[in-house]
């Protein structure tokens, strides 16, 4: 069973002592999520609407807020996102939810990511393939990384991060030296121009999913100071590094359709960096989805999935639809989807640090790598919290929409807590399959 458990990643566990990673391998694979295409378009928004010194204030500002909510969510338990959540203030139902909500918007991010790069690759190579079939591919070649896991992704980040660095370096420094640095650096911007404050919210908006779900990474990481390390080094690159090239590139081509600059400009290489890109970021996709979908069951039918194998039909299916371009027309809802994420962050680091209503359940059983025996079957004040700070994301358009969903999450979570109103609703036994398991493993360990 300890075999089992880690061909399944402990989808349903913890992660042993025995099975966590050096930082900087964690490192590697964080700014391959940040560094894809995304990003460097984000760059290009910016430096399309922000003068160089503006945007780079933004990229700072929106990356500072994306790794205090990383460093906060992602502590050293060893649980992903949709697991933990049962012992941080949504109890086994509001867990479920989490989950379900994680498995739908990544599984629709990455058919969509797929049929990007399908594009990418039938401009590299007309006529070879219709886009239809560069989407299968793609998604069928991503899904059968993702089939094996951690380490799987970790070799992959190991050929496409250094890959999409080389690259992106040459092809950035070509564009560049036919220009004047120093006016590009002063240079007016060419479009409408954008606040700092705005500019700092499509940074950590951008991003502010992955910020949520990065328990299902720092898991791996042997300590909270790795944490920390892998986090800092790993967004500081990815967004200081792709995005700050974008930004120059807006204002040497004058535009902020990124691709076309890119393309346009180094042709070949250019395609290559819009596909190592989005293949680093789309394997995340599928991995959360299918974490998150594993807990969904888990707790909702008493079904022990098998990760591995979720991930193959996740894959399959996110694929099929993405190739038939139906995917296409769920955009607005992945969106809109995308607002219940925040408040996540902001109840389980409030119930964590803070109010700590079932944190002592996690501390009495992290020494010995297992789950706690039961969790609260429904937290009321929680899912209420949850859906008032999601409609205020939604509705409010001022400042960064994201983050003050998450901070007021917080800060009702908190009042709740001193009035004595986070309470569980009933009793849910962690399943015998999962503690055996944990259990078993951690002898082995």
């Amino acid at each position: 069973m300890a075999h089992s458990a880690h061909v399944d990643d402990y989808a349903l566990g913890r992660v042993p002592t025995t099975a966590r990673k050096h930082w900087f391998g964690i490192a590697v694979q964080r700014f391959g999520q940040i560094s894809a295409l995304s990003q460097f378009l984000l760059g290009a928004t910016l430096g399309y609407a922000m003068t160089f010194t503006d945007a780079f204030l933004a990229i700072l500002v929106g990356s500072i807020i994306l790794e205090v909510v990383m460093c906060f969510v992602g502590r050293n338990e060893g649980l992903n996102t949709a697991l933990m959540a049962r012992w941080t203030g949504f109890g086994e139902v509001g867990a479920s939810l989490v989950g379900l909500a994680i498995g739908i918007s990544l599984i629709g991010w990455f058919g969509i990511q797929s049929g990007i790069s399908a594009e990418s690759l039938n401009a590299l190579m007309p006529g070879v393939l219709p886009v239809w079939a560069w989407s299968v591919l793609f998604g069928l070649a991503v899904t059968a990384v993702v089939a094996f896991g951690f380490g799987g992704m970790q070799w992959l980040a190991n050929i496409t991060v250094p890959l999409f660095l080389v690259l992106v370096g040459w092809s950035v420094t070509r564009e560049l030296s036919r220009h004047d640095i120093g006016a590009l650096l002063r240079s007016e911007p060419a479009g409408d121009p954008m606040t700092i404050f705005q500019g700092a919210g499509l940074v950590a908006g951008g991003v502010i999913v992955g910020a949520i779900i990065t328990g299902d990474m720092t898991r791996f990481n042997r300590t909270n100071a790795d944490v920390v390390k892998q986090t800092v080094v790993g967004v500081s690159l990815g967004e200081f590094v792709i995005g700050l090239a974008g930004v120059l590139l807006a204002h040497a081509a004058r535009s902020g359709d990124i691709v076309a600059i890119v393309t346009s400009s180094v042709g070949l290489v250019g395609l290559i960096i819009v596909i190592t890109g989005t293949l680093k970021i789309n394997d995340w996709n599928l991995y959360s989805s299918s974490l998150g979908l594993v807990n969904f069951v888990s707790t909702t039918f008493g079904k022990q999935l098998h990760r591995a194998s979720t991930t193959v039909v996740l894959g399959i299916v996110g694929t099929v639809l993405a190739s038939v371009g139906i995917l296409q027309q769920f955009t607005g809802f992945l969106t809109l989807l995308s607002v219940a994420f925040p408040p996540i962050a902001g109840i389980m680091v409030a119930e964590y640090f803070i109010v700590k209503r079932f944190r002592p359940e996690l501390d009495a059983t992290r020494e010995r790598g297992l789950l706690p025996a039961t969790a609260p079957r429904i937290v009321p004040a929680t899912i209420a919290i949850w859906l008032i700070s999601s409609a205020v994301g939604f509705f409010v358009t001022w400042g960064i929409p994201s983050v003050l969903s998450l901070l007021l999450s917080m800060v009702l979570y908190i009042i709740a807590g001193r009035l004595g109103l986070v309470r569980g609703v009933g009793v849910a036994k962690t399943p015998e399959s999962a503690t055996a398991q944990q259990a078993d493993t951690a002898h082995s360990a």
